[in-house]
């Protein structure tokens, strides 16, 4: 089941989109990674919604955009997108920040990445 969702923007030089995007349109810093270097993703709050930023040396060509999903098994999700025969990118795999994620498209080549916390 889904928890919720938010999009991230997939830019080449974070700096830029944060001047615009905090600076320029109002967005509050929630969240970056790493938090002790620059960081490669950003996390802003704007009104009651959140908009991800995340560094990328090849912004994908359908637009740099990135649809992310929370879920309560990113396994049985992604398992369910490759047995309707859409693409999965990338299998699921605990990653650093401490989540579960995996990477598929959508029926019109939009990357959605499905993510769930790691158990403690």
């Amino acid at each position: 089941m889904v928890q919720s969702a938010f999009a991230i923007l997939e830019v080449p030089d974070l700096s830029a989109a944060l001047a615009f995007y905090r600076d320029i349109v109002g967005g509050e810093l929630r969240y970056a990674f790493p938090d002790e270097t620059e960081p490669v993703y950003v996390s802003l709050q704007l009104g009651s919604s959140a908009l991800g930023l995340g560094l990328t040396e090849h912004p994908d060509p359908v637009g740099g955009m990135l649809l992310w999903i929370y879920v309560d098994d990113v396994d049985s999700a992604t398992d369910a997108v490759r047995s309707a025969g859409f693409p999965v990118d990338e299998e699921p795999a605990d990653q650093p920040w401490g989540e579960r994620v995996s990477l598929v498209r959508d029926p019109f080549g939009t990357r959605v990445r499905f993510g769930a916390p790691l158990e403690p």
